[in-house]
């Protein structure tokens, strides 16, 4: 795609929002390069990158600007941008690139700004300095960074030893004995303890103790009784929601429930994960003759979001007054906690297996700690937590959990289903009048979500070798429920052969539009396709009745829609 295509594309897209957006910012320019330039340099550079269109503006509709001077104001950007690690205007300047474009027959000039590594993060104002010049990217807005956003970004790549710190005025009577001795006993014999002779030198040793004998934060969050006395808002807050926004103060109910749970980290894990299933839908299955109940979300997956959240959280001075939070709304729970990701892992990657943790200390400490009312322990610090979540969720033909990272929080989303539990159950029932096993049902469920399964995806969610998969795939098409559409790939019997990835982007975009009918710029705008990819999709979905036209193929005034 040349520079031009794609800054139409881009063109289009803002006219048709009627705004900038968080990946675009025109500006005219007319004058010269305007001063707030830098302020969203600095906001692509901390958020995902950007384009800056100059020479378009805003005000009449993102057309070319009068009076503008492409030369001008590219010498004003890249003497403000300068060289090296810092520029004349910003300290951390990203990489960029610099071009020129044609819209409607008039120059812009496009700047490309990149995303800057995590070690060069924040890139900030110079003259501002690091609190008021450091901004990030929100929508359409260049936002200022929070003071726990501008820490959090400074610190990623640093290993916290805040976990390790001495807590002032607690002692080992704050601590509870009988956990305490759960812990000697679990790491007796351990190379850990080799050479400690008396109780406090062991507890050193684990880092329950500094080496000059107070207890540690680590010590405390883990085997204190309450250590709410000291840290009043180091707990789990779980609130149920009646509707799928948080309400507003006033007359409205704010919340149907709230339990805050306190007490030493295994306790409040068990604790918010028991009072967030109390508010979750159970549905029942028949396995080898037997009655199986399941959550509507698995208690598993809660355990694992909730026991991350607490171990990996941020827990630094500025973020000690802020709770992990659960909010259960009607169609799903979210589980914030507090600080983003830690040393350099991403959303991309949070299930590659790699363990990383900034709370080194309380994460060793909590593998060896049980659980007050449990069988087993409240972390098991081997990387796969994430992945497990991932498989467990569409094992049970859920949508996998949806991961937000910001530079302050982390936030996971788990999709309830409750509302479609009934009508799922009744589904299965009318499918087949056998009964049917847990994995087949799975399998059915992920085929009706999906639109048909494979042998290679199949044995990743599920877990179970590919022969058995076979057998299950074989068995449930020998029931007349599927049929194989190629090699280890089955479909619902009745379901019809599906839609492709370009008709799919097709159909979506004309389901999100707001007007009657678009033209395929439109249509090549909103999928990022080109427009000559896009006409034989189109063809297609017309000759199947998915898309409409409302004019000859040779009519340059042919739209397209949706049926109503």
């Amino acid at each position: 795609m040349s520079i031009d295509e794609s800054v139409m594309r881009d063109v289009l897209r803002l006219r048709r929002q009627g705004s900038d957006d968080a990946l675009c910012e025109a500006k005219a320019a007319a004058g010269g390069l305007p001063k707030d330039v830098w302020e969203t340099v600095s906001a692509f550079a901390n958020t995902r990158g950007g384009r800056i269109l100059l020479g378009l503006a805003e005000a009449g509709g993102f057309v070319p600007a009068d009076g503008f001077d492409p030369q001008r104001v590219i010498d004003q950007f890249v003497s403000g941008m300068g060289e090296g690690e810092q520029g004349s205007r910003l300290a951390n300047p990203p990489l960029f690139t610099v071009n020129r474009a044609e819209v409607e027959g008039r120059p812009v000039v496009v700047i490309d700004v990149a995303e800057n590594e995590l070690s060069r993060k924040p890139c900030w104002l110079s003259a501002a300095g690091i609190e008021r010049g450091s901004y990030k990217r929100v929508d359409d807005k260049d936002r200022r960074l929070s003071s726990t956003e501008i820490y959090e970004l400074r610190h990623a790549l640093t290993q916290s030893s805040v976990d390790l710190s001495p807590v002032p005025g607690a002692s080992l009577s704050d601590l509870d004995e009988a956990q305490i001795e759960a812990l000697l006993d679990r790491r007796a014999g351990s190379v850990a303890l080799r050479g400690a002779e008396d109780r406090h030198a062991r507890l050193r040793r684990l880092n329950v103790l500094t080496s000059d004998g107070e207890v540690t934060l680590a010590g405390l969050l883990s085997l204190g009784m309450y250590p709410q006395q000291f840290f009043p808002r180091l707990l789990v807050d779980v609130t149920v929601h009646p509707g799928v926004m948080k309400a507003a103060g006033g007359g409205r109910i704010r919340f149907t429930d709230r339990h805050q749970c306190e007490g030493a980290l295994p306790e409040v894990v068990q604790s918010a994960v028991a009072t967030t299933a109390r508010h979750l839908q159970r549905y029942a299955t028949v396995e080898g003759g037997g009655r199986i109940e399941h959550l509507e979300i698995p208690e598993e997956v809660l355990r694992e979001a909730v026991a991350n959240a607490v171990v990996h959280r941020e827990y630094a001075d500025l973020f000690q007054g802020e709770p992990v939070a659960v909010d259960i709304y009607p169609d799903r729970v979210e589980i914030a906690s507090p600080g983003g990701l830690w040393g350099g892992k991403t959303v991309d990657n949070l299930d590659d297996g790699r363990s990383m943790c900034r709370n080194k200390a309380l994460m060793q400490m909590l593998q060896h700690v049980p659980h007050h009312e449990a069988a087993g322990f409240t972390v098991e610090g081997q990387g796969g937590g994430v992945r497990m979540m991932v498989n467990q969720m569409t094992a049970h033909a859920l949508e996998r959990p949806s991961f937000v990272a910001r530079p302050d929080q982390l936030l996971i989303t788990l999709r309830r289903h409750g509302v479609e539990i009934p009508a799922l159950r009744q589904w299965l029932q009318d499918l087949s009048s056998e009964e049917l096993s847990e994995q087949e049902e799975a399998v059915l469920l992920i085929a009706r979500r999906e639109g048909g399964v494979s042998v290679p995806d199949l044995r990743q969610l599920l877990g179970v070798d590919s022969d058995e998969i076979r057998a299950l795939l074989h068995g449930l098409a020998s029931k007349g429920l599927m049929r194989e559409t190629s090699v280890d790939a089955f479909a619902l019997w009745a379901d019809e052969p599906g839609l492709t990835e370009a008709e799919r982007d097709v159909v979506e975009a004309l389901a999100r539009t707001a007007q009657e009918s678009v033209s395929v710029h439109d249509l090549a705008a909103a999928t990022g396709r080109a427009v000559t990819s896009l006409r034989p999709v189109l063809r297609g979905l017309i000759d199947r009745g998915v898309v409409l036209a409302t004019a000859p193929p040779t009519s340059r005034n042919r739209r397209y829609a949706l049926p109503q």
